[in-house]
């Protein structure tokens, strides 16, 4: 049996960390079978001939821009069967230029909401909440997401703008605070999937260090949401 292949690819904002926190994943892959490449450009998905072999694509490559040739390399594998998966603003808050490539994923990363002003401290931390993380109906039978009850996270909630043909596993609501100006909870997925041509997409919103990734709901997920994505038989 061919080995199935993996093309991890990173970049972008150094914030979200993102060699490693691919680093954390490529045991994963290499226990599970996978030929893993790593590459820390997106114009590697120009490759026709690789992404044509290509199995599973990882993506961790926060803002950044990808050239027209790069992403039409993507979306063509993706539509004979490639999977993509990625998490946070390695896949959500990528390529903000390309609307094909956010209509390629589905969703788009917009905000993640502060604490109240008055306890703010001026770094990151601002923007870490405790929020609950609620799994969908449809993710309690999927096999991503099975058998995860809900969970808490402190870190930042994304709030995502999305279209209705993502199949949601989870999902996390924005409250109405003083001190924001929306004036209604506001409900976002964490946890989706999507069907383009013969491909798999997998997205996980929570991300953004590696003490999250480190999480063990949002690490099996993650997991989980790979191996789903998959080809399962090579071309």
């Amino acid at each position: 049996m061919t080995p199935r292949t993996a093309l991890v690819v990173r970049g972008g904002w150094d914030g979200h960390q993102p060699v490693d926190a691919t680093n954390l994943f490529v045991p994963f892959l290499q226990e599970r079978g996978f030929q893993v490449r790593i590459e820390e450009s997106s114009e590697v998905y120009a490759d026709e001939p690789l992404m044509r072999g290509t199995d599973l694509v990882v993506q961790s490559v926060t803002m950044s821009e990808i050239s027209h040739e790069a992403f039409k390399g993507l979306a063509a594998a993706v539509r004979r069967g490639t999977g993509l998966a990625g998490w946070h603003g390695g896949i959500v808050d990528s390529h903000r230029a390309s609307s094909d490539y956010l209509q390629l994923v589905g969703g788009q990363f917009a905000t993640h909401p502060s604490k109240d002003p008055a306890q703010c401290v001026g770094d990151e931390t601002d923007n870490f909440l405790t929020y609950a993380v609620h799994v969908t109906d449809l993710g309690r039978t999927h096999e991503i997401t099975a058998g995860i009850d809900d969970f808490t996270l402190t870190t930042e909630q994304y709030w995502v703008l999305h279209d209705d043909l993502i199949d949601v596993l989870a999902t996390t609501t924005h409250p109405v605070q003083p001190y924001h100006p929306w004036h209604r909870p506001i409900t976002s997925p964490v946890v989706w999937t999507r069907l383009w041509g013969d491909g798999r997409i997998v997205v996980a919103t929570p991300g953004h260090s590696l003490d999250v990734l480190r999480d063990p709901n949002v690490r099996t997920i993650i997991e989980r949401g790979m191996l789903w994505a998959s080809r399962t038989v090579s071309e």
